[in-house]
């Protein structure tokens, strides 16, 4: 079963709609969001409310839901 979930670029202001498997990584997220506006995914975190994901974490170990807005942000670290 997938879950809907939505990306937005911060930097653009725009939105993509995704269905992710559970078992996907937040890397895998970041890479897609990132392939669909040509950027480079090791540029590039994501964050949930207030909290940074951590890329190897699962879909799962992340606590995505069904219907979260993730915010695709250049990597604070300089990626």
């Amino acid at each position: 079963m997938g879950i809907h979930i939505s990306v937005k670029n911060a930097a653009l202001g725009v939105t993509l709609k995704m269905d992710i498997a559970p078992n996907e990584t937040v890397y895998d997220i970041i890479e897609s969001a990132a392939e669909f506006w040509k950027k480079d995914p090791k540029a590039y975190v994501l964050r949930k409310g207030k909290s940074l994901l951590t890329a190897a974490d699962t879909v799962i170990e992340a606590n995505i839901m069904n219907d979260d807005v993730l915010e695709l942000l250049p990597d604070p670290e300089g990626g």
